[in-house]
């Protein structure tokens, strides 16, 4: 099983890709959303500069974020830079959406927009918004076409996974994949958390600054999937509802997703005291024996690659500690 990193990219992205290159990760996926985050692009095009083995990909691209040509754009200079290290990753939206007010988007529409980048990555021309389009770019302004690039989706349900298997080379989940196809021998799964010391206390202050976040998205998800009967019955659930619902409805969203993978927000900090609990459960947190014996079941449920994004004040002891817990020796 391939141990990769993920980022909610930040200006200091670019050097943890290199670090983590350095650790021995095998890939390095960044978020695409920019209500939250720099450009994904711009930061996978500064790693790449910084590196020259470990793979680079955005995970997941949303469409209606960009025109499918802004896209194909993207991974022609990411290709270009780094040959044969690109891979990407699209689905329907989560917070690259609700950030923005929106829902996901529909699967049809997902499954139009990857036939129209495979298309204008193989240098063919194809049809968008009633118009042909096809990558013009010259020698020199891009990787040439026709362009590989391994597309996974990104999907957990039985519709993502549908187009995944008509489309994709893989599957990237948040959740331990169910019923992929097997076509699909490519199966990354994302995963929170933090590395636990020797008897430390997993509802500490180090924990909740480092992985706290990885309960408070669960709570985000519930909330904006599910409704409030729907988060009311997690610990702190109610607490941290009642804190939400003080915003204005036109504009729970922003509060919802304050700081998103990145930190508890502060409804997520009031919900903390009673949601401390299920860290362990609700991410890759434990003792490092305790993650080691957990990747080996990820391992066994089918789970190709794990994507383990670190967050916090210390993100190198964060890389750096999963990536003695995972086995993963680097230079």
């Amino acid at each position: 099983m391939d141990i990769s990193c993920a980022f909610a990219t930040s200006m200091d992205t670019p050097a943890w890709v290199a670090e983590a290159e350095r650790l021995g990760y095998r890939r390095a996926w960044c978020y695409d959303s920019p209500g939250l985050y720099p450009d994904v692009w711009m930061t996978l095009g500064r790693a790449a500069e910084r590196t020259s083995a470990i793979g680079l990909g955005p995970a997941v691209l949303v469409p209606s974020l960009r025109h499918p040509m802004v896209n194909a754009a993207g991974v022609a200079g990411l290709a270009a830079l780094a040959p044969g290290r690109v891979a990407v990753a699209v689905g329907a939206g989560f917070t690259g959406r609700m950030v923005l007010g929106q829902r996901p988007m529909r699967w049809d529409d997902v499954a139009a927009y990857v036939r129209s980048l495979r298309a204008l990555l193989r240098g063919e021309s194809t049809e968008w918004n009633g118009a042909v389009i096809q990558m013009l770019h010259p020698e020199g302004f891009g990787a040439p076409r026709p362009l590989e690039v391994p597309i996974l989706i990104g999907a957990d349900g039985p519709k993502g996974m549908a187009v995944a298997a008509e489309l994709g080379d893989g599957v990237f989940s948040a959740g331990v994949p169910q019923a992929v196809p097997d076509s699909l021998a490519w199966r990354a799964l994302l995963q929170f958390g933090t590395v636990l010391d020797d008897d430390e206390d997993p509802g500490g202050e180090r924990v909740a600054a480092a992985a706290g976040h990885a309960v408070g998205v669960v709570y985000h998800a519930l909330y904006e999937r599910g409704g409030p009967a729907a988060v009311d019955g997690f610990p702190g659930g109610r607490v941290w509802r009642e804190s939400i619902e003080q915003a204005p409805a036109a504009a729970r969203h922003l509060s919802v997703h304050d700081s998103h993978l990145v930190a508890q927000n502060r409804h997520d900090r009031l919900a903390w005291p009673e949601a401390a609990p299920l860290i362990k459960s609700l991410s890759l947190t434990g003792t490092a024996a305790e993650i080691s014996d957990r990747l080996a079941r990820l391992e066994e449920s089918g789970v190709t690659e794990v994507a383990y994004q670190p967050a916090g004040p210390d993100v190198g002891r964060e890389l750096a500690a999963f990536a003695s817990a995972a086995g993963v020796g680097g230079s």
